[in-house]
């Protein structure tokens, strides 16, 4: 489990906004602490102004054996030819360490059809790659409907998903086929009432259950508006927010990865202001990782 094109990421991997807004300092200090904690993938978003490629770098370039993920770098943030560069770089100068996610990320553009766009995007990069083929640019694509996963086994090492239920990833896996990877992210709060784990969950889902795009996305699934309005019913928030005990969590967790999810990426929700998540992802290591040298 978590191979993608040779690069084992291990079952679970962290993924966090949290590097978004940190100091580099912290941001190193917190990676090499994953690092040795034993996680083996980071990954992160690019929403809060930082470029995810040069991020990538500074993270790769404090560590030495955790792979980072760009969880996505946004398409429209840059062209397919300086994705491309920034991506064969890396790949360059961090060897089977980097993984070149792309999509979409918040933003959608009146009269651009997202299959064509990433299309078009990937058959530059191709052409590209097809003069100067050498290092060779893993990447996976953001992909939730049947046709963008279609284009991410065919066109990539696969496809990463993001606030999805355990019923996508089974859906999901069968478009993608057994090769292709399927990395799944989701969100987990650490408190064991139901009435505050809602309330948190529901603050965190707020802007994804207010998007067009993302309503679309849940109504496929099988919800229903009354469910997606006004915060969302308890079914929807507890599908898509993992809360409760460590074990509780674990146990949902593994349900993603029994459903064919290659990678699971766990993003801690629910953390203070000005506070570290790395306590959680402590027990969160207790609990998913293997023993050490296991």
């Amino acid at each position: 489990m978590g191979d993608i094109n040779g690069l084992d990421l291990g079952t679970f991997g962290i993924y966090t906004f949290d590097f978004e807004h940190q100091p580099p300092a912290l941001m190193r200090e917190s990676i090499q602490e994953l690092e040795q904690t034993g996680w083996r993938a980071f990954w992160f978003p690019e929403v809060g102004g930082r470029e995810a490629l040069t991020h990538a770098a500074y993270l790769l370039s404090c560590t030495q054996r955790i792979h980072v993920v760009n969880g996505i770098a946004q398409i429209w943030a840059r062209s397919a030819r300086a994705a491309y560069g920034g991506g064969r770089l890396l790949a360059d100068a961090y060897p089977d360490r980097h993984v070149l996610g792309l999509g979409f990320g918040g933003e959608r553009r009146p009269g651009v059809q997202p299959l064509a766009a990433m299309r078009e995007y990937l058959d530059e990069m191709d052409a590209l790659e097809a003069v100067s083929p050498a290092p060779r640019i893993r990447r996976v694509l953001a992909a939730y409907g049947p046709k963008m996963l279609e284009l991410a086994r065919d066109r990539a090492a696969g496809a990463h998903t993001y606030h999805v239920t355990v019923a996508h990833t089974r859906q999901a896996r069968e478009v993608l086929g057994p090769d292709a990877f399927l990395g799944v992210e989701h969100p987990v709060l650490f408190e064991t009432d139901p009435d505050k784990a809602r309330a948190t969950a529901r603050e965190h889902l707020h802007t994804y259950l207010t998007t067009p795009y993302n309503v679309a996305k849940f109504r496929r699934l099988g919800y229903s508006e009354e469910e997606i309005a006004g915060g969302g019913s308890d079914r929807i928030v507890d599908d898509l927010v993992f809360w409760g005990d460590p074990d509780t969590i674990v146990e949902r967790l593994r349900g993603h990865v029994e459903a064919g999810a290659d990678h699971v990426a766990v993003q801690v929700i629910g953390v203070e202001p000005g506070r570290s998540a790395m306590p959680h992802w402590r027990a969160l290591a207790d609990a998913l990782l293997p023993p050490s040298g296991a």
